[in-house]
């Protein structure tokens, strides 16, 4: 079996390139990136060393993918991954709109016309920031949590459901990537095309270039360590906000039990993929767990508000684990653990992250 993958030189796309190899017997893996992000040009290398081909290539433009050879399987890991894109005067709205989803659409005509499998690497992102903000939290000492007693649609003791309120606004991000779930659904139901859409929350691990909007795990541990200004943004100002997070290795096993699937028509088509309670943590905790590993330093307050910034949200996974037998190995402090090592081998990663 051949498969390509999509933004194959960004952290998750290539993690996911390796693990699936090794879960996959036979399998030929085709990367694709534009090579336009910090720290593409690493991990095409370490690609390259791992035997894997890899093809120089933009999403938006069709006639970049002409070239690649057919394949069985489309996995579209290729996005603009922060949801301030569009808004933070680094990328243009249309720029956005154009790499999340009209990318997305030259891949599914690229499956039609392969007759492929397509699975779409979504996002939380896709759940609206109104119905978010609404739900009532209590402020613990470390972390923001949704009142016990509230009921909330979408919502139980375990997070965020894939039944949760999509309606806008969710972020021009957001949107994007929502509008490329329907589209996907489209051209799978339209072609008899097998579609998997993987709603993804905070992805972590030891290769990942560390920015605050995109990659904040790596971000807070590596600059934590070498001491460089940290800031607890927007709500009180404590640290509180609180995610779970989840290894690109965890998601390449999911990948693979879909791939094997196909086209079974039981198995749900959009689901959760995160680490739930288990692997949640908020910034005071992670600066917590850092303080233990490498000595007291500050985060300061900000009070400044950022568009689309949430303070609690936690992905409820059990819709893929029930679904698909499927169970995220990786603990969220062998996570951290695993970045910390890498940031002690690696010095210059924050440096590769901004140039």
């Amino acid at each position: 079996m051949r498969i390509l993958i999509t933004g194959a030189c960004g952290f998750v796309g290539s993690v996911v390139a390796c693990a699936l190899r090794e879960r996959l017997d036979g399998l030929d893996v085709v990367g694709l990136d534009n090579l336009a992000r910090p720290g593409s040009e690493v991990n095409r290398r370490r690609l390259r060393e791992e035997g894997l081909r890899v093809v120089h290539g933009d999403i938006r433009l069709p006639s970049d993918l002409e070239g690649v050879p057919r394949c069985d399987w489309i996995i579209d890991a290729a996005a603009n991954p922060s949801v301030l894109a569009g808004v933070d005067g680094k990328t243009g709205a249309r720029q956005l709109v154009e790499h999340n989803l009209v990318g997305t659409l030259n891949l599914l005509e690229l499956a039609r016309r392969w007759n492929a499998g397509f699975i779409l690497l979504g996002t939380s992102r896709v759940y609206a920031i109104a119905a978010l903000r609404a739900i009532p939290l209590m402020s613990l000492p470390q972390r923001f949590a949704p009142d016990p007693a509230a009921s909330v649609a979408g919502l139980n003791p375990e997070g965020v459901t894939e039944s949760f309120s999509t309606a806008p606004p969710l972020s021009l991000y957001g949107s994007a990537k929502l509008a490329s779930e329907t589209m996907a659904l489209e051209y799978g139901a339209t072609f008899g095309l097998p579609v998997f859409i993987n709603r993804c929350g905070v992805m972590a691990g030891a290769e990942q270039f560390g920015k605050a909007d995109q990659g904040i795990v790596s971000f807070w541990i590596r600059s934590y360590a070498a001491r460089r200004p940290l800031r607890y943004i927007g709500f009180d100002g404590s640290g509180r906000q609180t995610r779970d997070c989840l290894h690109p290795a965890d998601l390449a096993t999911l990948l693979a039990i879909q791939m094997r699937a196909g086209q079974v028509a039981d198995l749900p088509r959009i689901v959760n993929v995160g680490g739930g309670l288990a692997s949640s943590f908020s910034l005071a905790e992670l600066s917590a767990w850092c303080a233990d590993r490498f000595g007291a330093h500050e985060a300061r307050a900000d009070l400044t508000p950022r568009p689309f910034d949430v303070a609690w949200l936690i992905l409820d996974a059990t819709l893929a684990r029930t679904s698909y037998d499927w169970q995220p190995t990786r603990t969220r402090d062998a996570i951290f653990a695993e970045i910390a090592e890498h940031a002690a081998r690696h010095p210059e990663w924050l440096r590769l992250s901004e140039d």
